[in-house]
């Protein structure tokens, strides 16, 4: 790397401190103000701020390694959330931003006053706020390495004596943090570098996030997000241009893999965007993919989706948030990694040879070594600068959501309501908030040096996901579901997902999902109805106060307002979305299938007329939702009896 290169990441590293300090005073204010930016953002602001923060280091890697191992097909699983993005906006946003509350662990005791509210908020706060929180962070801590360890070589430019003492301490700590490196360099070698670079990259990280809580967060995520995706956009014209054009690549896709024994798959499994043509599809895998979006933790905008929601000046400006989020997310970062990533597979052929885990890892360092290997001086900083920006993005939103849990219902609502009994003044609360963020670092740091054993764990996690989703969606739409129910779904996940890995085979994935899901749902919808309903009156003031879609008529009732209400609501917001989703989908396999060549499903073997009826349909369905973000409709007036 030159010092051009070095230059554009220094750069960054500066704007990024400004923002922190920019927003630092009045992020001092309030928990609201340092948590929320004060209720201010506009809705493309907080949808861009959410896209950036997907957008981690290990994702572009990830992708690489999907679309070389399993093909276009298997991307689905990620698309596939696009539904839960278009639901929260067109359902959920506005009911979020109306609960007026900090944490999603918070809103329980909003939604919830029987006894089990508070044990339910608790469970929330520790679990979202630390474990996973913690986990997810030291998974991203780790994958950047990957992009870092080839091009920071500190051992080559500190002072030979610095540089002998800081390794020695690493060597002595016993932190082997790499992710292989050159081959014959020396493990605590690597391990120093990794450690010099992503230890600088987060104290600036730590330094704006917690200086300036989501305002300077959001302010570099927008900056960070455009530049992640620009770079990546270069990146992928050079691979392209580098592999002889995009026709040579198809082409070479074709000639390659015309058998399937270059990576065992053919150039139409490969290619294909539906599952008649991909490989290994069953129809347990099918169901898993299209129910992913709701058999997740984040079903309902859970986590800094939520949070980014609850951000926003209007209801409208929520809705456009997920709008803008799922457009970006979705249409646009897709169509650049298609073809990045099959111009790697062009690039750098793979060895049959290499065992399932080995290929893997293979095709995603592909991807850094594109990097190295395409991109020339500028170019090369530009994207180091793009994918540290990424990391960056994902880091300072993990801390300060973290962080809002700690701060607001650990100690807020525990340490000072039930231990101590005082309350706490706004500017004690911040420093509890900024405090939060060193804590969560050290917590994540902690686990990075512990991953290798971890493994089992995030499958766990994953399967808990999976029961918990249906229960999050199901405590907005219907009236009867109460604390004990979210909380039997929660026990009955953490019961059976660690059974389930033991006794099934990781082959059986989809089944392993499936029996999560359907035995904690039915563990939460039968608890719910056996125990006593929520008490009345905290539902009544739910619902003035949110007025939730869906299932609510005998607390509307109460409310003056027509039991059918809700239900037409849920239905306008469900006939949105679908419109949405179709449309987007459409679009993306549409463009998608015209750009890689992608073959046309078995039951309709027209290319032509397969790729020009998605785009006519993605077209025409457009105004359908997309006028709904400049002329939402209006709430019915009895949602807004009070007696």
């Amino acid at each position: 790397m030159t010092w051009i290169d070095g230059t554009l990441v220094l750069l960054f590293l500066l704007y990024a401190i400004m923002a922190g300090l920019r927003s630092r005073k009045i992020s001092s204010r309030s928990l609201e103000e340092y948590f929320l930016a004060g209720r201010s953002l506009s809705g493309w602001r907080a949808g861009v701020s959410m896209a950036a923060t997907q957008f981690a280091a290990d994702t572009p890697l990830l992708v690489t390694g999907l679309i070389a191992t399993s093909g276009v097909f298997a991307l689905w699983r990620l698309w596939i959330y696009a539904v839960a993005f278009l639901f929260m906006g067109f359902v959920l946003a506005a009911c979020w931003r109306r609960a007026g509350v900090l944490t999603d662990a918070e809103f329980t005791e909003i939604r919830y006053s029987s006894s089990g509210a508070v044990p339910l908020r608790l469970v929330k706060a520790i679990y979202l706020g630390t474990i996973v929180n913690w986990t997810v962070l030291a998974m991203v801590l780790l994958a950047a390495t990957r992009i870092a360890e080839p091009f920071l070589l500190w051992h080559d430019w500190l002072p030979d004596s610095l540089f002998t003492a800081l390794s020695s301490a690493v060597k002595w700590a016993g932190v082997s943090f790499t992710a292989g490196g050159q081959a014959g360099q020396d493990i605590w070698v690597r391990s120093t570098d990794n450690m010099i670079s992503i230890g600088l990259i987060l104290l600036v990280t730590l330094f704006y996030s917690t200086t300036g809580g989501l305002r300077s967060v959001v302010a570099t995520d927008v900056v960070q997000l455009f530049l992640a995706l620009g770079a990546t956009g270069v990146f992928a014209w050079y691979v392209v241009e580098s592999s002889g054009g995009w026709n040579e690549v198809l082409r070479q896709i074709h000639v390659r893999f015309s058998s399937g024994e270059t990576g065992s798959l053919t150039a139409d499994q490969l290619l294909a965007f539906t599952p008649s043509h991909a490989k290994d599809v069953s129809a347990a895998l099918i169901v898993v993919f299209g129910l992913q979006w709701l058999l997740q933790m984040n079903s309902d905008g859970t986590g800094y989706l939520a949070q980014r929601t609850m951000a926003c000046r209007s209801d409208h400006d929520a809705t456009q948030a997920a709008v803008t989020f799922t457009v970006v997310q979705i249409l646009v970062r897709s169509l650049i990694w298609l073809p990045l990533g099959l111009g790697l597979l062009v690039l750098f052929p793979p060895d049959p040879g290499l065992p399932a885990d080995a290929m893997i890892a293979d095709r995603e360092f592909t991807f850094v070594r594109g990097i190295a290997e395409t991109l020339p001086t500028g170019f090369k900083g530009l994207l180091l600068t793009g994918m540290l920006a990424a990391f960056a993005s994902t880091v300072d939103t993990q801390l300060n959501w973290g962080a809002s849990y700690w701060a607001n219902d650990l100690y807020n609502r525990f340490l000072c309501g039930s231990v101590l009994r005082r309350s706490p003044s706004g500017r004690e609360l911040v420093w509890v908030a900024r405090l939060s963020n060193v804590g969560t670092l050290a917590g994540a740091l902690a686990i990075v040096t512990m991953l290798s054993s971890l493994q089992g764990a995030w499958r766990i996690s994953l399967l808990l996901g999976a029961g918990l989703g249906p229960a999050l969606v199901l405590r907005w739409l219907w009236w009867r579901m109460t604390a004990w129910g979210e909380l039997a779904s929660i026990a009955m996940s953490a019961g059976l997902a660690p059974i389930l890995l033991m006794t099934v085979s990781d082959d059986h994935d989809a089944v392993r999902i499936l029996t999560v899901a359907a035995v904690s749902t039915l563990a939460a919808v039968v608890v719910s109805v056996a125990t006593s309903p929520e008490p009345m009156p905290g539902l009544r003031g739910f619902y003035v106060k949110v007025h939730p879609p869906g299932f609510w008529a005998p607390v509307a009732r109460l409310t003056g307002e027509h039991g059918r209400n809700s239900v037409n609501r849920l239905g306008q917001g469900l006939a949105i979305t679908v419109a949405g989703t179709a449309s987007v989908f459409s679009l993306l396999t549409g463009f998608g299938s015209w750009l890689i060549d992608s073959p046309p499903p078995a039951w309709f073997p027209w290319k032509e007329a397969w790729i020009g009826g998605l785009l006519m349909a993605g077209v025409l369905l457009c105004p359908v939702w997309v006028s709904y973000l400049f002329h939402p409709p209006r709430e019915p007036a009895a949602c807004d009896a009070t007696s």
